[in-house]
C-alpha cells in the first residue's frame, strides 16, 4: 500500500470535518459579502467563525460495556418482632 493511500483512509476528526462543513456552508451563504469587503478579509473572516462554531466539539470514546450484576430472586425474610408477655 502506498503513502498517499494510507493518508485517504485515514479518519479526518470530528471537529476538523464540522470546521471544513461549516466555512464551506458560509463561504456560499454569504457570497455577497465578499464582493463589500474583498476576498482576503471575507476569507480570514470565514475561518475564524468556523473556528468559533466548531470550538468544543470532541468525539466520545465509545462507552464501556459493564457485564450486569447478578441479582438473588430469593426473597429476604421478615422477621416478627417479639412481644413479651
Amino acid at each position: 500500500m502506498s503513502k498517499s493511500l494510507k493518508k485517504t483512509t485515514k479518519n479526518i476528526s470530528l471537529k476538523k470535518e464540522t470546521y471544513q462543513q461549516l466555512s464551506g456552508q458560509l463561504a456560499t451563504s454569504l457570497a455577497w459579502l465578499k464582493e463589500l469587503i474583498g476576498e482576503k478579509k471575507f476569507e480570514s473572516r470565514i475561518k475564524k467563525a468556523a473556528r468559533l462554531l466548531s470550538n468544543g466539539i470532541k468525539q466520545k470514546a465509545p462507552k464501556k460495556i459493564r457485564p450486569e450484576k447478578k441479582v438473588s430472586k430469593k426473597k429476604p425474610e421478615i422477621q416478627e418482632p417479639v412481644i413479651e408477655k
